[in-house]
């Protein structure tokens, strides 16, 4: 009997001692499930404030860096293509038209065989499209430094063009703004100016035309930042997709660990 109950005893604390073993396995566990999420959420925590979790080993502020150093080489790309003789006016992606508001002046000049005036004038729209353009230079970059770290985060982590969607929605405004006087000048000097007073002269000599304008600073203005965001987008996408473009230590680090 005694041994018997020995026995019984010996079974009970056993199975208590195999009972404390996976309860105590099971805790250890979910606690170090625990740490895990912990973990994780410390590593977004560094990725918001600055740290160092990219796989890569780079730094937010690298990956900030770059992808700056990545806009500025693809706006000073656009600047010198536009910026040139021609950089408008034979390329059939971007070059200017005659403003809408002239197609009922083109109409009647062609009638009347005057149509030489016109193109005239359009070139020279186009001429100062190239004089304005390398003046943005200066205005990208400025809109590059302001970048706030949330804008770059979104810029780094979003499409192809989201650096070109960046600007087109942030600078547009005050980039017109600051490029209006110099289409203005531009304008003048390239005698675009005289060539629209001369159009309309031509036009107002015959009889019973309806009356037009056309504001030349604007439709410029618009349509060379048009061309300008064009070519940025294309140069963003490639930076971002083909190596050769990345003409930095920096740039192929982080576009190429993306």
């Amino acid at each position: 009997m005694m041994y018997t109950n020995f026995l019984k005893l010996l079974r009970h604390r056993l199975m208590m001692s195999i009972g404390m073993f996976f309860i105590t396995t099971f805790l250890i566990f979910c606690a170090a499930e625990a740490g895990s999420n912990w973990l994780d959420k410390g590593k977004d925590l560094l990725k918001t404030y600055g740290g160092s979790v990219e796989p890569s080993g780079l730094t937010v502020d690298e990956i900030g860096a770059g992808l700056k150093d990545a806009l500025r080489v693809g706006s000073e790309s656009v600047v010198a293509q536009l910026g040139r003789v021609d950089g408008f006016n034979t390329d059939s992606a971007v070059h200017i038209p005659l403003p809408k508001q002239l197609d009922a002046v083109k109409s009647v000049l062609y009638k009347v065989g005057m149509s030489g005036m016109l193109k005239d004038l359009e070139l020279k729209l186009n001429r100062a499209a190239e004089v304005a353009t390398p003046k943005a230079k200066k205005l990208f970059s400025q809109a590059i430094t302001e970048m706030s770290f949330e804008d770059v985060k979104k810029i780094y982590e979003g499409p192809e063009d989201a650096a070109t969607q960046y600007f087109r929605s942030k600078m547009s405004p005050s980039l017109a703004k600051e490029m209006e006087p110099v289409v203005n000048n531009s304008l003048s000097e390239v005698g675009a100016v005289q060539a629209y007073d001369n159009v309309m002269k031509a036009y107002r000599s015959v009889p019973f035309v309806p009356d037009v304008k056309a504001d030349l600073t604007n439709h410029v203005v618009e349509k060379g930042m048009d061309g300008i965001f064009y070519y940025m987008a294309k140069e963003e996408a490639a930076i971002r997709t083909d190596p050769a473009k990345r003409t930095t230590d920096l740039l192929k680090r982080v576009f190429g660990a993306k």
